[in-house]
């Protein structure tokens, strides 16, 4: 099965919860008109796309409906899918430009954040890279664990300490291991959640701090990883660690387990950071990069 069928399947939830009233609206209407756009607002809405965004969204085909003189509801439709694709725009690809390169995988425990790194590292050795992973989780239990075995799966080699161990030591390690061995890339799984928010901080900087004195002038990318099935949540969470960190990309997980799936318009808009990769799935190769006409597609096609 390609990535679009799986898409298309992962995203079942809520095509059948949402955007299969929304692909009623255009059949039921026979010409474009206020009601049918209330209609519209209300099931995007329902759709956790968010206020914000389904306001803009529905003001944008407004004005499309009038400066293009449409008036079949079919054309309004296309209208209405060429708005979402521009609104969440593409997955920016990843600044992988120097060797090694770093990317930074953060996070709440409990959204997929491990197993998104070994997802990451497995999607990067297909394209032929040579990657590391860094357990740098060292608070949640059995994080160190979790990796080394999706890192087996995988055939990527994990530079790990103990349980409880400094993270920022874990990073000095797998960053002269990266030198060392040639590594193109340096993944890193960071602690999912901290005593308190200044507690995140200090240690997101403490591992910036390292990266930048052992890997200067290395590309670096920062992507928070959250899971659809939280919803406007996940929104709240991502507000929270854009505080903390210089997040560059989104990593949306378990789309495959909710009808929640509007909330990648609602992260766009509310939070204008890129989603990179989308998941709809537990194997190694359900997370891809992001495309928004495909994203788009799978929702509306019947």
């Amino acid at each position: 099965m390609g990535f679009f069928e799986k898409l298309k399947e992962g995203l079942t939830k809520t095509k059948n919860a949402i955007f299969k009233q929304v692909n009623d609206i255009f059949k039921h209407f026979v010409k474009v008109d206020e009601e049918m756009l209330e209609e519209l607002e209300e099931t995007l809405i329902a759709a956790d796309v968010g206020i914000a965004a389904t306001e803009e969204i529905i003001d944008t085909l407004r004005e499309k409906i009038k400066d293009e003189h449409i008036s079949d509801p079919q054309d309004a439709k296309k209208a209405l899918m060429d708005i979402l694709v521009d609104m969440i725009g593409e997955g920016e690809p990843l600044n992988l430009d120097t060797r090694p390169a770093v990317i930074l995988v953060i996070g709440v425990n409990g959204v997929g954040k491990t197993t998104s790194v070994a997802k990451i590292a497995h999607c990067l050795k297909d394209e032929g890279k040579k990657v590391l992973l860094c357990a740098a989780d060292t608070f949640r239990a059995g994080a160190i664990e979790q990796l080394q075995i999706w890192g087996d799966r995988a055939g990527i080699e994990v530079i790990k300490h103990a349980e409880g161990s400094d993270p920022a030591a874990v990073v000095f390690d797998a960053a002269n291991a990266a030198k060392a061995k040639g590594a193109d890339v340096l993944i890193i799984d960071t602690a999912g959640r901290l005593h308190n928010k200044k507690n995140l901080m200090n240690e997101l900087a403490k591992i910036d701090r390292v990266i930048e004195r052992e890997l200067p002038g290395s590309a670096k990318e920062t992507l928070l990883v959250l899971d659809a099935v939280t919803g406007q949540n996940a929104v709240n969470q991502a507000q929270e660690f854009k505080t903390a960190s210089d997040i560059t990309g989104i990593v949306l997980t378990k789309l495959d387990g909710t009808a929640k799936g509007g909330i990648a318009f609602s992260i766009k808009k509310v939070l204008g950071i890129p989603v990179k990769y989308i998941g709809v799935g537990e194997k190694l190769d359900d997370l891809q990069d992001f495309s928004a006409r495909d994203f788009v597609n799978a929702l509306f096609e019947e």
